[in-house]
C-alpha cells in the first residue's frame, strides 16, 4: 500500500450547538491531514493544533510530505520515525510534534481501513506487552465537556440539566464564572477560590446528587484576571474534597511540574492533566515525577496514536489512570475513543455535547453512546469520512483559530 498523496484540509464551521458553551466561543477552525494511496484507499488524520494556529499546519505537511510519497503507508513507526528525526531540530516538542499527530493518525485509519479493523484493536494487539494488565472494555464511562460555569447558579443548572437531557452522567464544567454580558471571572487569591469553588460544586451536589461524575476544569488558571500558584490550587484541591470530585483537572500550569506533584501528595482529590503536553519526551518528566493522579493524553496532540499508547503504559507502570482529552473536531473526538478503548487503564472518555457539524459530518453513527457509556467503535480506520460536500460547506476563515487575548491581539471568533 504505497503513498501517493498527502493534502491538508483546514475548515472553519460553528464552534458547537451547544447553546451554554456557544456563548463563549461562535466558530472553530479544524485541520485534517488526507493520505491517499495507489489502491485507492484514503485516510484521514487531525491534528489539535489546527484549532489554535490552522495557518501553520499546511506547512509544516507539506515539509513532511517527501518522506511519504512512495512510502509503504503500513510501516507507521518507520515513517513516524524518519518524520520526527528529520524535524528533530523543532519537533521534538511543541506544535512540530503536534502536527505530526495528524499525519500519523491518518496511517493509523489507512491501516485499519485495509485489515478491515477498528484502529484501536491494531493498537491494542501492538502495545499490549507494554501495559500492567490486559483489558478488553465492553464500555466507557464519558462526560459531556461543558466549557466554562455560565452563571447565575440557575443557568448553571440549566446547563446541567441539559447535558443530562442528552443523556450524559457525567459533567465537566469549568473553574470561576463565566457572564454572558461580562465574560470569566475567577479569583486567584486562596480563600476566595476555594471559597467558590466550593459553594458552586457543593449547590451541583445538592441539586444533582452524588451519582452525577463531577469534574472541575481549572483550564491551567488560563485566565486574563487571575492565574492560580500551588498555594491556591491547594486550597481549592481540598476544599472541594467533600464533593467527590471524578477530577480536577489543570489547576496550574505546565510550567512547574514540581507544584504538580506536591499538590498531588497533598490532596485527597484527584489530580488530572496533561492535554497540553505534546510528545512522550515531555510527558516523561510528569509522569516520572507523580504529577497526575489522572493522565489526560490528547491523540490529537501528543504526536501519534503510537505515542499516545506509550504515554498510556507508563503511566500504567506507575499504576496511574487515564482519562483521554479531547475538544479537537470529529476526527479528533475518534482518535481519543480509539486510544482509550486500546489501554487497559481508561478510566473516563471525554465527549463533546451537542457537537457542530465539524464533528458530526466526519463521525456520523461511528460514536455510540447508550446510558452514559461509550461503546467500542467497530467501523473498520477510525470511523470516519471527510467528504467533499463537507468541505465545500464550511471553507477555512483565516484568523478563526482560539488564543489567549492580549494587547493587540484580541480573539472576537
Amino acid at each position: 500500500m504505497k503513498i501517493k498523496e498527502v493534502t491538508t484540509v483546514l475548515l472553519t464551521g460553528p464552534c458547537t450547538l451547544d447553546p451554554y458553551l456557544s456563548e463563549a466561543r461562535k466558530l472553530r477552525s479544524a485541520a485534517f491531514i488526507k493520505i491517499e494511496t495507489t489502491e485507492g484507499l484514503v485516510g484521514i488524520g487531525e491534528t489539535y493544533g489546527g484549532y489554535f494556529f490552522p495557518e501553520s499546519i499546511p506547512a509544516m505537511v507539506d515539509f513532511f510530505k517527501p518522506i511519504l510519497i512512495g512510502a509503504d503507508a503500513g510501516d507507521i513507526r518507520t515513517l513516524w520515525q524518519r518524520m520526527y528525526h528529520c524535524g528533530n531540530f523543532w519537533c521534538r516538542v511543541g506544535l512540530g510534534a503536534i502536527a505530526l499527530t495528524g499525519i500519523e493518525a491518518a496511517l493509523w485509519d489507512l491501516k485499519g481501513k485495509e485489515a478491515g479493523v477498528p484502529v484501536y484493536r491494531l493498537l491494542q494487539e501492538e502495545y499490549k506487552k507494554d501495559f500492567r494488565e490486559t483489558k478488553q472494555h465492553e464500555k466507557l464511562p464519558c462526560y459531556a465537556t461543558g466549557g466554562p460555569s455560565n452563571y447565575p447558579l440557575d443557568k448553571l443548572a440549566g446547563k446541567i440539566d441539559y447535558y443530562c437531557s442528552l443523556g450524559f452522567k457525567g459533567v465537566k464544567v469549568g473553574a470561576g464564572a463565566y457572564y454572558k454580558d461580562r465574560g470569566s471571572e475567577i479569583s486567584g487569591e486562596p480563600e476566595a477560590a476555594a471559597a467558590f469553588e466550593a459553594a458552586k460544586l457543593r449547590f451541583i451536589r445538592e441539586r444533582f446528587g452524588k451519582e452525577l461524575w463531577l469534574m472541575l476544569d481549572a483550564h491551567m488558571g488560563n485566565h486574563t484576571a487571575a492565574t492560580w500558584n500551588l498555594e491556591t490550587a491547594l486550597a481549592v484541591a481540598k476544599a472541594v474534597e467533600p464533593e467527590e470530585l471524578f477530577f480536577l483537572e489543570e489547576p496550574l500550569h505546565y510550567t512547574r511540574p514540581d507544584w504538580y506533584a506536591e499538590l498531588c501528595r497533598n490532596t485527597k482529590t484527584r489530580i488530572a492533566g496533561g492535554e497540553c503536553l505534546t510528545a512522550a519526551s515531555e510527558w516523561q518528566t510528569f509522569t516520572d515525577m507523580d504529577c497526575f493522579h489522572i493522565g489526560q493524553p490528547d491523540a490529537a496532540f501528543v504526536s501519534g496514536l503510537g505515542p499516545f499508547m506509550e504515554i498510556a503504559a507508563r503511566l500504567s507502570a506507575k499504576n496511574k489512570s487515564i482519562a483521554p482529552h479531547a475538544w479537537g473536531a470529529g476526527a479528533a473526538q475518534m482518535q481519543n475513543i480509539h486510544c482509550g478503548f486500546a489501554c487497559s487503564n481508561t478510566v473516563m472518555l471525554e465527549v463533546a455535547p451537542a457537537y457542530g457539524p465539524l464533528h458530526s459530518e466526519l463521525i456520523r453513527d461511528s460514536l455510540c453512546i447508550k446510558e452514559g457509556y461509550v461503546l467500542p467503535p467497530e467501523k473498520p480506520g477510525l470511523g470516519i469520512e471527510l467528504t467533499d460536500a463537507t468541505i465545500a460547506r464550511f471553507p477555512f476563515v483565516p484568523g478563526s483559530g482560539e488564543f489567549n487575548s492580549v494587547p493587540g491581539k484580541i480573539l472576537t471568533t
